[in-house]
């Protein structure tokens, strides 16, 4: 009998992660109560089962995030997706680069 994997991810997840996603599991949950829509019709239109949808609802790490965004798209609000990791607004790459070239400059003006 095929026995699905088991996802370590739960173990392995940093408290604010899981924080951040329960939150937007919360948040997901009420932007489909707010449009008086059911479970199941949004699974429907989500393309997943309805136990998937409660499992999003509730921040569940191991959804992917494929399902996540189809989530964000039913509210109108995945196109912040893109901007997650814009590297254009990555201050603490920003601070490394600056860092290093502060250092090379030092280091070819002695």
């Amino acid at each position: 009998m095929f026995m699905p994997k088991s996802s370590n991810v739960k173990v392995m997840l940093p408290a604010m992660v899981e924080r951040n996603l329960i939150q937007l599991g919360e948040h997901i949950r009420i932007a489909r109560k707010r449009r008086k829509q059911s479970l199941a019709l949004w699974a429907e239109r989500m393309q997943v089962s309805i136990p998937t949808l409660r499992r999003v609802e509730a921040g569940d790490p191991a959804v992917s995030v494929a399902t996540y965004a189809t989530a964000l798209w039913l509210i109108g609000r995945v196109q912040l997706l893109g901007e997650i990791a814009n590297p254009a607004k990555d201050e603490l790459a920003l601070m490394q680069e600056l860092k290093s070239l502060t250092k090379g400059k030092q280091g070819s003006s002695k």
